[in-house]
């Protein structure tokens, strides 16, 4: 059979056996007019005053939008959002990129997210959890973690978080008080939720949000830095809005979440000798940090010892930007990687990331297929180059056996498997 994988801007066309299970999110339907879906969610949001009665006119009104390597759709839903605000003048709102502790964005990538026009008649501010000075302490978590948020959004008059849900590899669903947590907080506060520890927990992990320590930390973040209004949205493979989720921060967040529920959770019987996946294209698939997703999501179904199958573009390398690929060399291995980010006390930029790609690795051998990263890096970093998905699943099915199973998740992260319960 052909299967089109998520890869890049344009997709992967890849031939693979006709007993492969395909796994796809539910299909939903595109909402049939966006703009108007998104103007009645914000004149009628959940638990909530409609939004143009909510903002002051007087003060700052600051605005956090996804980073480049969400597939939140800004540019169609930020200038319905901003027409709602057309009360305030351009010059007291601002839009935070959230940028958690990624990169900056490039002005070209602003205009690719944002539009021209937005880039060119906004204020834009980007993040940057590193700099003390545009940071606020607001106290300590309940686990003593002291609370560090961007100044300019807690100082504004009025605070709006837009985002995007979708599950999440570790805080559950993606959305609602992430966009607060890691999005515009400080390195300390990062590090500190995304710990060793933390990550281990059985319930820091896919579609687990009240009951997983990650995601009850940052909701405290959030709530203690304010939302004043929150906009988030759903979308489907063709990237097209299913859903919006406007209004109270804990109200319009689990109406969304109980939405894409519905249709990224998907069961299956027993696992898989070999699991094929993606990182859902670009910009998803931007470098190999992010790809740890799409391994993640296969490794829920792929028996250990198994074999999971990645095509990720990678079009930004490793990347360059941060400790991670730092961090996974001085591990020397998976193993030795678990033991370097387990030591009391240690604290690195990225830890979190190394340690859920050794987490997989010590699951599954994992084979990569991109075109920015070479082969010699991709083994450094402890994986197996793939320059053909087809030829390479092939020769891991013979050497599982005759009775091979075979998955196929042509959507990576957002299909998350899971073993049905028997």
């Amino acid at each position: 059979m052909r299967v089109q994988l998520a890869y890049g801007s344009d997709g992967l066309l890849v031939d693979l056996p006709d007993h492969a299970d395909v796994i796809y999110p539910h299909h939903l339907e595109g909402l049939p007019d966006e703009a108007e879906a998104l103007r009645q969610a914000l004149r009628s949001p959940i638990g909530s005053a409609p939004l143009s009665a909510l903002a002051p006119v007087d003060g700052t009104i600051a605005i956090v939008f996804s980073d480049l390597t969400r597939p939140m759709p800004n540019r169609r839903v930020l200038p319905v959002l901003l027409a709602e605000l057309a009360h305030i003048p351009d010059d007291q709102i601002v839009l935070i990129n959230a940028l958690g502790t990624h990169r900056p964005s490039t002005r070209e990538e602003l205009v690719w997210m944002l539009g021209e026009e937005i880039v060119t008649r906004y204020r834009i501010e980007q993040h940057d959890a590193f700099d003390p000075e545009r940071l606020v302490h607001l106290g300590e978590t309940s686990r003593g973690i002291p609370i560090y948020v961007n100044k300019t959004y807690v100082e504004a008059a009025f605070r709006i978080v837009t985002g995007f849900i979708e599950p999440h590899i570790f805080a559950g669903f993606s959305g609602g008080p992430k966009g607060v947590m890691p999005g515009i907080a400080g390195i300390e506060t990062i590090m500190r939720n995304h710990g060793f520890d933390m990550l281990a927990e059985p319930s820091a992990t896919w579609g687990h949000t009240h009951d997983n320590p990650i995601w009850n930390e940052l909701h405290e973040v959030a709530t203690a830095a304010t939302v004043d209004f929150l906009l988030n949205v759903s979308i489907n493979r063709d990237k097209a809005l299913t859903g919006v989720f406007a209004g109270n921060l804990d109200a319009a967040h689990e109406a969304g979440v109980a939405h894409v529920r519905r249709s990224a959770i998907v069961e299956v019987d027993e696992p898989y000798d070999v699991v094929v996946t993606t990182n859902t294209g670009y910009p998803l698939d931007l470098n190999l940090y992010q790809t740890g997703k799409g391994i993640s999501a296969a490794q829920q179904i792929t028996k250990k010892g198994g074999a999971i199958v990645v095509a990720s573009e990678c079009r930004d390398g490793v990347p360059e930007w941060g400790e991670y690929r730092t961090i996974v060399l001085e591990g020397g291995s998976p193993q030795g990687i678990m033991e370097l980010v387990g030591q009391p006390g240690y604290r690195r930029h990225d830890q979190w990331q190394a340690q859920l790609q050794a987490m997989s690795q010590l699951h599954a051998r994992i084979y990569v297929h991109c075109d920015g990263i070479a082969d010699d890096e991709l083994r450094r970093m402890y994986f197996e180059p793939c320059h053909d998905v087809a030829v390479c699943v092939e020769a891991l099915l013979q050497q599982a056996g005759p009775c091979a199973r075979l998955c196929v998740l042509p959507e990576g992260p957002q299909t998350i498997p899971t073993l049905r319960s028997h």
